[in-house]
């Protein structure tokens, strides 16, 4: 019998187990162990993070941006480079930050206040982007722009801000309710934030600011201008849109609040309208800024045809 290791033919050997040992050793590979094993080294604080939003009245977006950041990076999955190239310096900028939040969480978390997992999150995408610069490089990461820097949303916004932008937000919403009131003749006496009218006194509080659902505003307008529009102009008119559209939105519900309060007695006050109508009334400010995008869209196709048009004329 002959033996096909004497005449010299080598044994079939298959080569799956060193296939999948050599996914692992690409940048890509490398990229996505280092960002389980960061995942791991955060779980304690990613897990007070999710909590704390969980019970948030205004951060609970939270736990949908993750999914929404890996739906954009499946979305131009196909137009992400296949090469890699790390680039030390920026990776090492992102460290230092991502570093130096950490530190300033372990600080914050001492003084007992919330705001701590706001450095939490900070560091967390921080370690993250650089471990993408330097397993990536910055012309992968440009590709990836979009998608990466949404997970700048999992940030709480320290309750500084925050008071900062409700204040901001209920005097706008207070000027946006008296325009109402004068449009539609409404008999009214105003003094600062409060409005008297017939059968009752209203005022425009903290919580009639409307800004998680300007958050959210801003978030919708932010990922439907990435997914429909390529012109970056285009893109900057309909985010700019949802600021003022926010306004005209919490000043129209204090208008209509009041209104009910007129025309079927104080009691309204405390109704389902404005207890539970934020809903509501975010779903009737998505119906301007669907038309708004679907302008601007049909806009860029016609600017698009036009232009191959004229490729076709000159060919």
């Amino acid at each position: 019998m002959s033996n096909p290791l004497i005449e010299g033919t080598p044994p079939t050997i298959r080569p799956t187990v060193s296939y999948r040992v050599s996914v692992w050793r690409t940048p890509l590979g490398r990229f996505i162990l280092f960002a389980v094993v960061l995942t791991a080294l955060f779980a304690k604080w990613l897990g007070h993070l999710v909590v704390y939003v969980a019970a948030s009245n205004l951060h609970s977006y939270i736990l949908l941006v993750p999914i929404v950041s890996a739906y954009l990076f499946y979305d131009r999955r196909s137009r992400l480079p296949g090469s890699y190239k790390s680039s030390p310096l920026l990776a090492l900028t992102s460290l230092l930050v991502g570093l130096t939040a950490l530190l300033l969480a372990r600080i914050a978390s001492r003084l007992a206040a919330e705001d701590y997992l706001t450095f939490v999150a900070l560091s967390f995408v921080c370690l993250l982007a650089a471990a993408g610069f330097a397993f990536l490089g910055r012309h992968w990461m440009a590709a990836a722009f979009f998608p990466f820097a949404f997970l700048i949303f999992i940030i709480p916004l320290p309750s500084a801000i925050v008071d900062a932008l409700e204040t901001a937000s209920k005097l706008a919403s207070t000027e946006a309710a008296d325009m109402f009131f004068n449009l539609t003749g409404t008999p009214v006496l105003r003094n600062g934030t409060i409005f008297q009218l017939p059968n009752i006194t209203i005022q425009v509080g903290q919580e009639c600011s409307g800004i998680r659902s300007s958050l959210v505003l801003v978030i919708t307008s932010l990922v439907a201008a990435n997914l429909f529009l390529q012109t970056p102009w285009r893109r900057a008119v309909i985010v700019a849109f949802v600021i003022p559209l926010g306004i005209l939105r919490n000043g129209f519900r204090v208008w209509t609040i009041a209104t009910l309060c007129i025309q079927y007695g104080p009691q309204m006050i405390h109704s389902v309208v404005h207890r539970r109508g934020g809903p509501l009334f975010f779903v009737l400010s998505l119906i301007p800024l669907f038309l708004l995008l679907w302008w601007l869209r049909r806009g860029e196709q016609k600017s698009e045809l036009r232009c191959q048009r004229s490729e076709v004329r000159r060919a």
